[in-house]
């Protein structure tokens, strides 16, 4: 299982980024995917999921900000994040549990910042 995380960056308050996370290694359209994002000096924490079948959940501190989806022809989850503010700064990850372990992408950097 191997998971690629892309597009983080530094950008300003209100800014807009699109994470990417290829997967490879496993049954993409048959799993569910996760997006967790570690602050600075903070634990990891879960902030969005897409199931196999397309629904979406995301923890209250992101939803109506970010938007999670999948392209199954790519193997990929990308999470469009908008009006991104100081405190979304973090190393975004995708997660996914393959034969009941979890596997987590090495993550990409968003910082946040005027």
């Amino acid at each position: 299982v191997q998971l690629v995380e892309s597009g983080g960056g530094m950008v300003q308050p209100g800014s807009s980024l699109r994470l990417a996370c290829v997967a490879s290694g496993f049954a993409f359209s048959s799993a569910d995917m996760n997006g967790v994002r570690q602050p600075p000096g903070k634990g990891r924490g879960w902030i969005s999921g897409i199931s196999k079948y397309n629904e979406t959940f995301y923890a209250g501190s992101v939803k109506s900000r970010f938007t999670i989806s999948r392209d199954n022809a790519k193997n990929t989850i990308y999470l469009q994040m908008d009006n991104l503010k100081p405190e979304d700064t973090a190393v975004y990850s995708c997660n996914v549990d393959v034969s009941r372990r979890a596997y987590w992408g090495q993550g990409t950097q968003v910082t946040v910042s005027s």
